[in-house]
């Protein structure tokens, strides 16, 4: 059960933020400007590529490493491949994962490495292999890491990940959004750099920008019903989050929310991209988690038995309502269904600042609905 009540106690919520989620998502634009200023002190602005890499391979663990190579492929389109390289071993821990450069790989291609952590050994020697296979190596951690060796080691280049002093009191969480904005943002800057996507610093300044307007709007300060994101994490208490987003870079971000949600507050949620999401989706919009599906539940006894879970679309959208776009069908979906829907449209902007705001709303109502589930 959602404490509702705790979702308006700032000091309930700070005490209940005991990994220091909701400093690392206030503190996302600040985040922003030291990473674009860790990548600038580390050369990066001083590269003068010869052009683009066959392909761009992304190593790390976590969903930090998975939304950023999600993220990084959508917005370089088809010039170059951004190719996750997924970890094997037996458990989730520094030491058990295992990385394996692809037998293909070579000079032509580049390598990122993207961790919170540094000091898993797969990835030391992930890096020295690419480097005797004449790939260029590139990693985003914390400084003074086994890994930042190994990366000097292999002539690569390292850019100390932008960290903040509470990072070190709590284990990080992978879906933290202070973690994200961290590994993300040296990347883009050295994308940019490279000719793949376009995030020139005074674009990364624009993005930092709303990052902080955002937190403005959505800090815990800030009272519900004013409050963007408090509003979906109320929404969401006791609903299955049904994710649905259109235009080119949502689909990343609506796979980040529904994987917060999972992390964070221990939240199932599906996710899908508009117009497939309404065949997708349509006949779970028509069984049991419909809001119509059990007509008694008006008559329950609220404090005996628990609600039942029903559906809610959340719609993440990135383009104006008057272009060509399949919003008008989802919400008829929804409705015929009597399933409610939540929707989500960033302020006008370029690309990067548009998927930052929506990135930065579904993160916070995560966290939101984190601390007021566990108190």
């Amino acid at each position: 059960m959602l404490d509702e009540s705790l979702l308006d106690s700032p000091e309930g919520l700070a005490d209940a933020d005991r990994r220091g989620l909701l400093r690392g998502a206030a503190e996302a634009g600040a985040r922003v400007r030291t990473a674009v200023r860790h990548a600038a002190e580390a050369g990066v602005a001083g590269l003068e590529p010869d052009g683009r890499p066959r392909a761009v391979l992304i190593a790390g663990p976590g969903a930090a490493a998975t939304h950023t190579a999600d993220l990084l492929g959508t917005l370089a389109g088809p010039g170059s491949p951004v190719i996750r390289l997924a970890p094997t071993g037996v458990a989730p821990a520094a030491g058990a994962l295992r990385w394996e450069i692809p037998g293909w790989a070579g000079s032509v291609d580049l390598l990122l490495i993207a961790t919170p952590d540094g000091s898993e050994p797969s990835l030391s020697l992930l890096a020295e292999q690419a480097y005797r296979r004449g790939c260029s190596v590139v990693a985003v951690a914390p400084a003074d890491t086994p890994l930042a060796e190994a990366v000097a080691a292999a002539h690569g280049m390292f850019v100390p990940m932008a960290t903040a002093p509470y990072d070190q009191e709590e284990p990080l969480a992978a879906s933290s959004p202070g973690v994200f904005w961290a590994l993300f943002t040296p990347l883009l800057a050295l994308l940019d750099r490279i000719g793949l996507l376009s995030a020139a610093p005074d674009h990364l300044e624009k993005v930092a920008d709303r990052l902080d307007q955002i937190a403005e709007r959505c800090g815990p300060a800030i009272a519900a019903y004013s409050n963007p994101a408090k509003t979906l994490a109320a929404e969401l208490a006791d609903a299955l989050p049904v994710v649905w987003t259109e235009g080119p870079a949502t689909g990343p971000a609506g796979r980040r929310f529904a994987a917060a949600l999972a992390e964070l507050a221990g939240r199932p949620a599906l996710v899908a991209e508009l117009p497939e999401a309404l065949a997708a989706h349509s006949t779970l919009l028509a069984g049991p988690l419909a809001a119509s599906a059990d007509p008694d539940d008006f008559f329950r006894d609220r404090v005996e038995e628990p609600p039942a879970m029903h559906a809610r679309v959340v719609l993440l959208r990135d383009r104006p309502i008057g272009g060509l776009t399949a919003a008008p069908a989802a919400r008829d979906l929804a409705l015929s269904h009597d399933t409610p829907i939540s929707e989500l449209e960033p302020e006008e902007g370029d690309e990067l600042e548009t998927l930052a705001e929506l990135i930065a709303v579904t993160d916070f109502a995560a966290v939101y609905l984190a601390l007021a589930s566990r108190a």
